[in-house]
C-alpha cells in the first residue's frame, strides 16, 4: 500500500465530516426561515439562528420573508373602449406564512407573476382609455387588492403596486400630443393677454397719477401767483395810502402865501412857450392884493 494512501483517506473522511456537520448544522439569517420536510412531511419552520437539520431524514427549504418585488414586464391590454394600451408594474410583496409559500405552491414567484399579469387585464378592461391615462393611482389600488386576495392563499401579502409607464396607441398618442401643444398655445395666449392688460392698467395708472401731479402743481402755481398778485395789490395799495397821507400832512402845513408862488411859478412854466396865452382869473387880484398885504405888514 503507498504511503500516501492513509493521507488520502483522511483528507477524505475530513470532507465528509465537514459536509455532514454543514447538513446538521444550519446557520439562518434573521430574514430566513426554513421549512423543515421530515420524510416528506412537514416537520415545523425553523430559524434564524443556528438550526439542526438531520441529513438524509429532513429536508429544509429556505423562505425569504424580506419585502420583494417582481418587474412585471410590459403587457398588452385592452381597454373597455377597445383600445390596446402598454402597461409594464412593479409588485411588492412580502411572504408572511412560508409553509403555504412552499406547500401550496409549486414557485410562488411564478405564480404570482401570471396572476398578476392575468389581473391587469381584468381591471383595465373594465376601465375607458382616458380613465386609465388619469387615474394611475386608482389603479394602482385596485392592482394591489385584487393581486392581495388571490395571492393570500400562497401566505403572500402584496404591500403595493406601482405602474411605471403606459403607453397608448400612436393615434392616441398623436392626439395627446396636438392636444398638448394646443394647451401650450392657449396659456401661452392667455398669459400674453394677461401681460398687456397689466401694462395697459400700469400705463392708465401712470397717466392718472401724471394728470394728477400736473394739475396738482398748476393748482398749487395758480395759488402761488394769485397770492402774489394779492401782496402786490396790498402793497400798493400801501404805498398810496401812504403816499395820500404824506400829501395830506404836507397841504395843513401849506398857506396861503405859499400857495400863491406856486401857482405864479405854475403860470411861468406854462407861459414859457410862445405859443401860450394867458386868461387870468378874477380871483388872481384878490390873491395878488392878499400877498401885497401880507409883504405890507411884514415891512412895518
Amino acid at each position: 500500500m503507498d504511503d500516501s494512501t492513509p493521507i488520502l483517506i483522511g483528507i477524505g473522511i475530513l470532507v465528509l465530516f465537514f459536509y455532514f456537520f454543514s447538513q446538521v448544522l444550519r446557520i439562518v439569517p434573521q430574514y430566513q426561515r426554513l421549512v423543515i420536510l421530515s420524510l416528506g412531511r412537514f416537520a415545523g419552520i425553523r430559524g434564524p439562528g443556528v438550526v439542526i437539520v438531520i441529513p438524509f431524514i429532513e429536508r429544509a427549504v429556505s423562505v425569504d420573508i424580506r419585502e420583494r418585488f417582481l418587474d412585471i414586464p410590459a403587457q398588452t391590454a385592452i381597454t373597455q373602449d377597445n383600445a390596446p394600451i402598454s402597461i409594464d408594474f412593479l409588485v411588492y410583496y412580502r411572504i408572511i406564512d412560508p409553509r403555504r409559500s412552499v406547500l401550496d405552491v409549486e414557485n410562488v414567484v411564478s405564480a404570482t407573476i401570471n396572476i398578476a399579469t392575468t389581473t391587469l387585464r381584468a381591471v383595465i378592461g373594465d376601465i375607458v382609455l382616458d380613465s386609465v391615462l388619469s387615474k394611475r393611482e386608482q389603479i394602482n389600488d385596485t392592482l394591489r387588492v385584487k393581486l392581495d386576495e388571490v395571492t393570500e392563499r400562497w401566505g403572500i401579502k402584496v404591500t403595493s403596486v406601482e405602474i411605471r409607464e403606459i403607453i397608448p396607441p400612436r393615434e392616441v398618442q398623436d392626439a395627446m400630443n396636438r392636444q398638448m401643444t394646443a394647451e401650450r398655445e392657449r396659456r401661452a395666449v392667455v398669459t400674453k393677454a394677461s401681460g398687456e392688460r397689466e401694462a395697459a392698467i400700469l400705463e392708465a395708472e401712470g397717466d392718472r397719477q401724471a394728470d394728477i401731479l400736473r394739475s396738482e402743481g398748476k393748482k398749487q402755481s395758480a395759488i402761488l401767483e394769485a397770492e402774489g398778485e394779492r401782496q402786490a395789490q396790498l402793497l400798493r395799495a400801501q404805498g398810496f395810502s401812504k403816499a395820500l397821507e404824506s400829501i395830506s400832512e404836507t397841504a395843513k402845513t401849506v398857506d396861503e402865501n405859499t400857495m400863491l408862488l406856486q401857482y405864479l411859478d405854475t403860470l411861468k412854466a406854462v407861459g414859457s412857450s410862445p405859443s401860450t396865452k394867458f386868461v387870468l382869473p378874477m380871483e388872481i387880484s384878490g390873491m395878488m392884493e392878499k400877498v401885497m398885504n401880507s409883504m405890507s405888514k411884514n415891512g412895518s
